[in-house]
């Protein structure tokens, strides 16, 4: 065992022992007090030094040995394993341009980072359930927050240095690391660059379904820029009220959507990026190949992804916004 490492263990935290044990080894191994090799002391050293049961002691080993963190030896003991680490990235749901981020994050991260997937689903349950069976078996955590009130509260386990924020700025606190995307004035601005290409249209049409969880905010910044640059505009939120008419460009957050919008173009014989328009959220490899291309407003998931990926590279505090753009195709 290196001499100079030692457990701290505070008898009187709400912090069960076995996880205290846990996270000095994980903390030991970050500060580098404990590298590759290291022999940790026994299971009855342990107990001995610090007045822990076996139960206690052998737990926190079986966690950091089934997360690859140490291994054992028979007859020798437990030492710390090779510098695999691993690292828990939480989302919200699987999408096309989660997968660009995640496939990002992943390919700018070194051979011996690990990275464990979950997904909250907007669910708080889940959430909950997802952060507070991890705490403490992951070196690091990057996390996709939602709009619930108790999500601070579930992250607030986790230390600053290892937490991660990505996406959307709601529920954080001043000293959170974070990698997000502007839905607000970035958004206008990109409404703003696309001007000309509305000017072809009488009116414009937001269409924020009740089921979407995108930021609100998008649509008060539509109706700013509508008004300011003297747009007709109405706002749906309702998908069955979705019927397209000649003259009218649509902008959407959801997908469902743009599949609802070809269909009608085709059935009324209306042709996207004339008779009417489509303005779509979130670019994916596909959509360049949909019909003649599908125009989107997007921040960029793959720099999202290698942003958050500096974060564990690096260990050193963030707190960026990754541009949202403009992409121009056939259907506006």
């Amino acid at each position: 065992m290196n001499a100079t490492f030692q457990f701290n263990i505070n008898l009187e935290s709400d912090i069960p022992k076995y996880q205290q044990l846990v996270n000095a080894i994980n903390d030991a191994l970050s500060n580098n007090t404990l590298s590759n090799g290291d022999v940790l002391p026994s299971v009855n050293s342990v107990c001995n030094t610090y007045s822990l049961s076996r139960d206690t002691v052998f737990k926190s080993y079986s966690i950091l040995k089934e997360n690859g963190i140490i291994e054992s030896v028979p007859n020798k003991g437990y030492y710390i394993a090779n510098d695999t680490r691993k690292v828990l990235l939480v989302l919200d749901t699987f999408k096309a341009y989660k997968e660009v981020l995640y496939h990002s994050f992943v390919n700018n991260l070194p051979s011996n980072v690990i990275v464990d997937v979950q997904f909250h689903h907007y669910n708080i349950d889940n959430f909950k359930t997802i952060l507070n069976n991890s705490k403490g078996k992951y070196y690091q955590y990057v996390v996709m927050g939602f709009n619930n009130s108790e999500v601070p509260d579930t992250l607030s386990g986790i230390d600053n240095d290892k937490l991660l924020l990505i996406d959307w700025n709601i529920h954080v606190k001043d000293a959170n690391n974070f990698v997000f995307q502007d839905f607000g004035e970035s958004f206008y601005n990109c409404l703003v660059e696309a001007k000309e290409a509305f000017n072809k249209y009488k009116t414009l049409v937001f269409v924020y379904p009740t089921f979407t969880y995108h930021p609100v905010e998008s649509v008060t910044y539509f109706k700013k820029f509508c008004k300011n640059y003297h747009f007709h505009y109405k706002i749906i939120t309702d998908p069955k009220d979705f019927e397209i008419q000649k003259n009218e460009a649509y902008l959407s957050v959801s997908d469902r959507i743009l599949g609802v919008f070809l269909e009608q173009s085709r059935t009324k014989n209306l042709e996207p990026g004339t008779d009417v328009g489509f303005l779509s959220y979130n670019e994916t490899p596909m959509k360049k190949f949909i019909y003649k291309g599908i125009s989107v407003i997007s921040t960029d998931f793959k720099a999202l992804g290698a942003e958050a990926a500096n974060f564990i590279n690096d260990s050193k505090t963030i707190q960026t916004y990754v541009p949202t753009k403009l992409i121009l195709r056939e259907s506006l």
